[in-house]
């Protein structure tokens, strides 16, 4: 059978101010034709459909057009909820996804039976797919526990939880002329971030170590890391990545799905499909004569400016490049004095700690002096 994975695609997200609705409707445009392309039997789509637990009206429509459009190619379709989404309000939408023939989980239910997809493709091949929605620490480990155990030890418990509840969702997994399917929304341990992820829950009590997944599987579809890679464990594990850079942090990621083949006697054969609709995330460094000679296109710019800071300087840097999102000093060119110590602080006025910390950073452009002393009185009326 063949199969299409992907995930992460945190539709609605904002980059420094910037709608991306434009981007994202290009790029699940360009996943839909792949699935037209590669007749995939099944579609995974392993979590963090938007970027916000409360996605606008058109995220919503954005969203729910791609999935329809991805079943209508004949695909089998299943999602599931990240941390991004609210698994809740996916779920609302089941008696929407089950009309539409899609398979949607949102969050993780009390009835096993719920995660566990049973399908066969045109051809007649069986399939069992186990369904695991992100599954936060704080629902998986009692507060009770979280009190009593260190952090180290609440890691553990976390893993140790998830560790048993796949085993009971892939009991099921012994039978035999069916291929074996995982998909979950989780960090795995030796996984590369991919530079967008939200650190809190990526890291630590977060990561369980691949070996949560049984050997009896044949394919384990990820999703939570922005990076496409392979992770070393007992069955194919693989993060399909996001089909657009989220962040500039991501700029040196190749967007992609994954297309996996795979059979009950055949071990999964694992290929990347660009996506190259999306525009570019560019990081650019210089002095604003260096930045004026640069040719950047219609890429989104980060821009590292290499002057001494004063007042007007950004401005001074989206004129010669309209698409910088994101100004920033370089870091190279900020002084690196301490700045006061906290008895130093006591009893001083903000106007007069503003002056310091300018004064720690090699800030001498009264101009900023000036503007702080607007915006405080401002604040203060």
């Amino acid at each position: 059978m063949r199969i299409l994975h992907t995930s992460d695609w945190h539709v609605g997200k904002v980059l420094k101010g910037q709608s991306r609705a434009e981007e994202h409707l290009a790029v699940l445009t360009q996943v839909v034709e792949i699935a037209r392309a590669e007749q995939p039997d099944l579609v995974i789509v392993a979590g963090d459909l938007y970027d916000t637990a409360a996605p606008s009206p058109e995220s919503t429509r954005l969203v729910t057009r791609a999935l329809s459009a991805l079943r209508r190619t004949g695909a089998d379709v299943v999602v599931i909820g990240g941390n991004h989404d609210n698994g809740a309000a996916l779920d609302a939408l089941r008696p929407w996804s089950d009309a539409a023939g899609i398979t949607l989980r949102g969050s993780v239910r009390e009835n096993p039976a719920e995660h566990v997809i049973d399908g066969t493709t045109a051809t007649g091949e069986r399939w069992r797919l186990v369904a695991l929605p992100f599954l936060s620490q704080r629902y998986a480990v009692r507060a009770i526990e979280m009190y009593d155990l260190t952090a180290a030890e609440a890691t553990q418990t976390y893993a140790d939880h998830l560790s048993r509840l796949l085993a009971k969702l892939t009991e099921g997994f012994g039978e035999p002329g069916v291929v074996n399917l995982v998909t979950a929304h989780l960090t795995v341990v030796g996984a590369s971030q991919g530079g967008g992820e939200r650190e809190a829950q990526t890291v630590l009590g977060y990561a369980v170590p691949a070996n949560v997944f049984p050997t009896s599987t044949h394919y384990v579809a990820l999703g939570h890391l922005h990076r496409a890679q392979t992770v070393i464990g007992p069955c194919p594990v693989r993060y399909s990545g996001s089909p657009l850079a989220i962040d500039f942090g991501e700029a040196e990621n190749v967007p992609a799905v994954t297309v996996v083949e795979v059979s009950v006697g055949q071990a999964a054969k694992v290929r990347e499909v660009p996506v190259t609709v999306a525009t570019q995330l560019r990081t650019v460094r210089g002095d604003l004569a260096q930045l004026a000679t640069l040719k950047t296109g219609d890429a989104w710019l980060r821009v590292f400016v290499r002057e001494t800071p004063r007042a007007g300087l950004r401005e001074e840097v989206q004129e010669l490049l309209p698409r910088a999102l994101e100004v920033r000093i370089d870091p190279d060119m900020v002084a690196s004095t301490p700045g006061p110590r906290a008895e130093e602080r006591a009893g001083r006025t903000p106007r007069e700690l503003f002056a310091a910390y300018l004064d720690s950073r090699g800030v001498t452009d009264t101009g900023v002096r000036e503007l702080f002393d607007e915006f405080y009185e401002e604040a203060s009326a």
